[in-house]
C-alpha cells in the first residue's frame, strides 16, 4: 500500500507585483494556513516518509509550515526543480520514480496541476483544489512505478475553510 498526498502550496501574496511568479511569498492568510493544515494531518495519524515542493517560495514555505506540524524534519524536505510549471505526466513520471521504500509521500505543487493530476490518479472530478488544499490518495500497489491512472482510491479531501458540516471525504 502506498498513500499519495497532494497539497496545493498556501495563499500568496500579490502585494509586490514586480516579483517573479516564482519569488512571491505566502500572505498572511497562507502563513496561518500551512501549518493548521500541518496539524490536521497530524491528527490524521498520517507521518510523511518523504516531502517533496517546488522549488517557487510559496510552495517551499507552505511545505515548511506543515512539515513542522507533521512531525517531519524541515531539513529533509526535498525541493524538485520540475515541480514548478509541471504537467500531471510529469507529475506521474516523478511519482513512478519514488524509492519503494517510502509508503507516505505528500507533494506540494501549483494549481491546476495537482488538481488534474488529483482527478487523474483517483478518477476524482474535483473542480478546483483550494489553497493549501490537500487530497490523500492510496494505493493499494506494492511499488511506486505501479502507480497509475484511476488507481488512487480517495482517502480524504480537506482544504482550509472546509467546515466541520461539509462532506468529511
Amino acid at each position: 500500500m502506498k498513500r499519495l498526498v497532494l497539497c496545493r502550496h498556501a495563499k500568496s501574496s500579490w502585494k509586490d507585483m514586480a516579483l517573479r511568479d516564482i519569488d512571491r511569498p505566502l500572505n498572511k492568510r497562507g502563513g496561518k494556513d500551512a501549518p493548521m493544515m500541518g496539524k490536521r494531518l497530524a491528527d490524521r495519524g498520517l507521518e510523511p516518509d518523504l516531502i517533496i515542493s517546488s522549488p517557487a517560495k510559496r510552495a517551499l514555505k507552505t511545505a515548511r509550515r506543515l512539515a513542522k506540524k507533521a512531525g517531519y524534519p524541515k531539513k529533509n524536505i526535498v525541493i524538485e526543480k520540475d515541480m514548478y510549471g509541471a504537467s500531471p505526466e510529469l507529475l506521474l513520471a516523478r511519482v513512478r520514480r519514488f524509492d519503494n521504500s517510502r509508503a507516505v509521500v505528500v507533494m506540494i505543487g501549483h494549481n491546476p496541476a495537482m488538481t488534474s493530476f488529483a482527478n487523474l490518479l483517483g478518477g476524482l472530478d474535483i473542480y478546483n483544489i483550494p489553497t493549501c488544499g490537500i487530497v490523500a490518495l492510496d494505493f493499494d500497489v506494492g511499488a511506486w512505478k505501479d502507480v497509475g491512472r484511476k488507481k488512487g482510491k480517495l482517502v480524504f479531501f480537506d482544504y482550509p475553510r472546509k467546515t466541520d458540516n461539509q462532506e468529511a471525504g
